[in-house]
């Protein structure tokens, strides 16, 4: 049956079916659907980031940098918080509604023949918008992993590697090594590398990979005088002074990662156009303020818990914490536990309405089997009202785990996001 959209609803279910295909690993796929589109990724300068944690800001970062320097920026990134066309962006721009419905007017046909995922399908959609948006540079963050990542298939001018530890251990191997390998897979031929500090074993897969392809290779100098405080993070670098509004010391790691990038991507940038751009960039969902004494995060795993919790307890150190938590079924809450034990003197636990996140009997029982006390709430409403009573006074409120209650964390503090076009 030829199916007619007659709305952008339409499309959008139609595209997310496209998840049934699930994560396919490999190029293939891609290259085919980009050559139906007459390969617009080989005529766009490109920043490539990968790596565990803090791809999402240190993206947001480099962009805002850039952007501010004069140029006409691309960010793709995943995943969004409450509207897909989040995740591709023109000069901060989200694409609209329309632009996404005329890409699958075009290519619906090529996409099931091909049998693209969901992700695949993304990754062209925004090489495609970004070429014919004639951006001056486009920053594109992996998916998962890096080698077989879907955004493997561009020819970038820099790449980037943020902080490796585990996470998505099913799909990209069990050791931080194993993962360290498939991150690495993202460094083309006599193409520079910009890394965080690494673990030496982790440094070392990275320095091996980029000297067998020629391609140089820096990593972050140490950050001084890091301040944490309730209007953001400043630190030194270089013998210069820099402020974002991002929260914790991992910010300003992602910060200098930005920093290290820009300088090599683009000497011409002044410090004083970086100070400006990683002191006005807007991220949110990364420990984001979202009331009083309120705030919510998308940490998922193990390390990104770990810098949430101790940025709250720096900032705020007499506070009590009170946490709402939820998470997706592939994470390792084994790991996650060890974070979570004697934090919270009361943490309840939820799921989303979507029925996307473990069940939340189900990750209540496996908490109490790590020794942590919590309290389900039937819905994240209800969980706002507890934290919102119970950190009223002398407490500060956590919300963490997952993007995929983002819509209903905005929602429930009527907190506007992006509008975006019909």
């Amino acid at each position: 049956i030829k199916l007619m959209y007659s709305n952008y609803s339409k499309f959008l279910n139609y595209f997310f079916n496209l998840r049934r295909s699930g994560i396919k690993l490999g190029l293939e796929h891609t290259f085919d659907l980009l050559a139906k589109l007459g390969n617009p990724h080989d005529h766009l300068k490109m920043i490539h980031i990968a790596g565990t944690n803090g791809k999402g800001s240190c993206s947001a970062l480099i962009e805002n940098i850039l952007r501010i320097s004069g140029k006409k920026t691309g960010i793709f990134t995943s995943p969004h918080l409450i509207n897909f066309n989040e995740r591709i962006r023109v000069n901060g721009k989200p694409i609209a509604n329309s632009a996404i419905a005329s890409f699958f007017k075009k290519n619906k046909e090529n996409i099931e023949k091909i049998k693209s995922t969901f992700f695949e399908v993304s990754t062209v959609m925004a090489l495609d918008y970004f070429f014919k948006s004639k951006v001056d540079v486009a920053i594109i963050e992996t998916g998962l992993g890096g080698r077989l990542d879907s955004t493997n298939v561009i020819k970038p001018k820099l790449s980037i590697i943020t902080h490796i530890s585990l996470d998505h251990l099913d799909i990209l191997g069990d050791s931080i090594l194993k993962i360290a390998k498939e991150k690495a897979g993202i460094i083309k031929s006599d193409t520079p590398v910009v890394m965080s500090r690494q673990l030496d074993g982790v440094k070392e897969i990275l320095f091996k990979k980029a000297l067998i392809k020629s391609s140089p290779i820096f990593e972050v100098k140490k950050i001084s005088k890091i301040n944490l405080s309730e209007i953001g993070t400043s630190f030194k670098y270089k013998n210069k002074n820099y402020c974002t509004p991002l929260f914790g010391l991992h910010q300003a790691q992602n910060a200098s990662l930005a920093i290290e990038a820009v300088n090599k991507y683009d000497k011409k940038i002044s410090n004083n156009i970086i100070a400006e751009g990683i002191s006005s960039v807007y991220w949110p969902g990364r420990i984001q303020k979202v009331y009083k004494n309120i705030f919510f995060d998308v940490s998922h795993n193990k390390e990104s818990i770990k810098s949430l919790i101790s940025t709250i307890k720096t900032i705020f150190p007499k506070k009590l914490l009170f946490g709402l938590f939820c998470l997706k079924k592939d994470k390792d809450l084994r790991l996650i536990a060890k974070e979570l034990y004697n934090v919270f003197s009361k943490l309840f636990i939820c799921e989303d309405k979507n029925n996307l996140l473990i069940d939340k009997t189900i990750l209540s029982k496996q908490l109490n089997s790590y020794h942590i006390k919590n309290e389900i709430v039937e819905s994240i409403d209800i969980g706002i009202r507890e934290i919102k009573n119970l950190s009223l006074n002398n407490g500060i409120g956590l919300i963490f785990g997952s993007h995929y209650i983002a819509e209903e964390i905005f929602k429930g503090f009527q907190i506007s996001f992006d509008k975006v076009d019909i």
